[in-house]
């Protein structure tokens, strides 16, 4: 730090009114406070500061005028002042009324022989804003990246798990930088084999100029037609085509090579899937598929109608819980056997709509491991809220206690009289059941049962099921 070589000298002569003119020139605010920090006189020298601001400031402490988080350094500047050298500038935030903060660096110097401190600060608004500008700009280019990265990693991802072989090629010397499984399996060449190769010397030297004819044709109209041609080592016949786009400033190619043989098979193939999947999105029993979190990533519109949701957006992303009437508790049951055994049959819960209406279903569940990734579940979801059952047997067939009555029983008894009441309440449906098959026969229901007409008879008096006298026709 320089100093002044003779400061007296140089400022002998200086007024009062010169003093004032220095300050106002060299800040843009300065607090006159006394030993205990009260403001006792300020200038604002800085146009662009809200002059109705300061009114309230006279006369009180300067820890009031800042904000919470600003006054331990307003202490500590306070504090430091003693000092012979002025403080380190600190930056402070003053309370304002609009209810924006007033943003201030400031330094403090002890003056005079009566402790009075001086406070020289300089607005730091202009800082601020461009600070957040500075800020909201360097989020939106982390937006921007993050959406570019999503992108490339959804094109990659295809690039990779696509049956169709494809490679990427150089436009400028024809040199293959990438080829994904697909391609490496037609070639019969290893990843690190591929890249580096020229590309028209994968072929049979007598069509390396029709592939070379097609790139050529590609890069001057942007378009080219399906050609044949051989590979050179598998000695396989392929059609071939490609396709031109930028990146870094350079061009490459996207060139996918089918093989000829059982093109039309994979043609067929691909055609049945395509109707195996149309199948599944018009079903009537609702079908989503989840990602090992459990979280959505594709619905039918069965599954979006028992959810009473609109679009496949609003449910994509969600987890599968969020429907089901005992929260994560079904979810967790599903998952892990599915982890475990690889598929779920007829798993009974209850799925709750976006408006409240609650559905009795039954899943079946199972799982899918593609190329080592973390696996996928797929659930078909049917409602069983409805059966459509005959009246008459409905009628006589409920007249037994219903599991759910037996369930309530839960606690208030116990075991061994509630395995005895299950015990009861079987037996009985079995008898109303034998009866209504036979026409009420009770000698044939005997038979049917593996009773006597004696035990028949009393099992129909215990549990007072019709009347257990014998019928003369019987």
């Amino acid at each position: 730090m320089k100093q002044f070589n003779s400061l007296r000298d140089s400022f002998k002569d200086l007024s009062a009114d010169g003093v004032e003119l220095l300050i106002a020139a060299a800040t843009d605010i300065t607090l006159v406070m006394d030993s205990d920090g009260i403001i006792r006189d300020l200038s604002v020298g800085d146009d662009e500061m809200p002059n109705d601001e300061y009114d309230g400031w006279m006369n009180r402490p300067w820890l009031e005028t800042v904000t919470v988080e600003s006054r331990p350094k307003v202490e500590e500047l306070l504090k430091q002042a003693g000092s012979e050298s002025a403080t380190r500038w600190r930056h402070i935030n003053h309370l304002s009324s609009t209810g924006t903060d007033l943003p201030i660096v400031y330094a403090t110097v002890r003056i005079g022989n009566e402790g009075k401190i001086l406070a020289i600060g300089r607005n730091a608004t202009r800082i601020a804003k461009l600070q957040q500008r500075l800020f909201l700009a360097q989020q939106s280019m982390e937006k921007n990246y993050l959406q570019s990265r999503h992108l490339e990693t959804r094109y990659r991802l295809l690039f990779q798990v696509s049956s169709e072989a494809m490679l990427i090629v150089d436009a400028t010397n024809l040199k293959v930088l990438e080829a994904n499984p697909a391609a490496e399996r037609l070639l019969g060449q290893d990843k690190t084999e591929i890249p580096g190769q020229g590309f028209t010397s994968l072929f049979e030297e007598s069509d390396e100029n029709i592939v070379k004819n097609l790139l050529v044709e590609i890069r001057t109209t942007g378009h080219g037609t399906q050609i044949k041609a051989k590979l050179a080592g598998p000695q396989v016949d392929c059609f071939l085509s490609a396709s031109l786009f930028s990146q870094t400033g350079g061009y490459l190619y996207l060139i996918r090579v089918s093989q000829m043989q059982g093109h039309a098979e994979q043609l067929e193939a691909i055609k049945k899937r395509a109707q195996l999947l149309m199948l599944l999105e018009s079903s009537p029993d609702g079908f989503v598929v989840t990602g090992s979190d459990g979280r959505i990533i594709a619905v039918n519109q069965a599954f979006l109608e028992l959810t009473q949701t609109a679009s496949e957006d609003r449910v994509r992303g969600e987890s599968l819980d969020r429907w089901f009437g005992r929260s994560s508790v079904d979810l967790n049951v599903l998952t892990a056997n599915l982890r475990e055994h690889g598929s779920v049959r007829l798993f009974a819960t209850t799925l709750r709509g976006e408006y409240g209406a609650n559905v009795d279903v039954e899943i079946s569940g199972t799982k899918v491991v593609m190329n080592d990734d973390e696996p996928s579940f797929g659930f078909m979801i049917r409602d069983i809220g409805i059966r459509l059952v005959d009246d008459s047997s409905q009628t006589k067939i409920g007249r037994s206690r219903p599991v759910s009555q037996l369930t309530e029983l839960v606690g208030r008894l116990p075991l061994k009289d509630l395995v005895q009441e299950s015990t009861n309440m079987v037996e009985r449906y079995c008898i109303e059941a034998a009866l209504e098959i036979t026409g009420e026969n009770r000698t044939s229901a005997a038979e049917i049962l593996g009773l006597s007409r004696q035990s028949l008879y009393t099992k129909l008096r215990r549990y007072g099921i019709g009347n257990p006298v014998p019928e003369s026709g019987e």
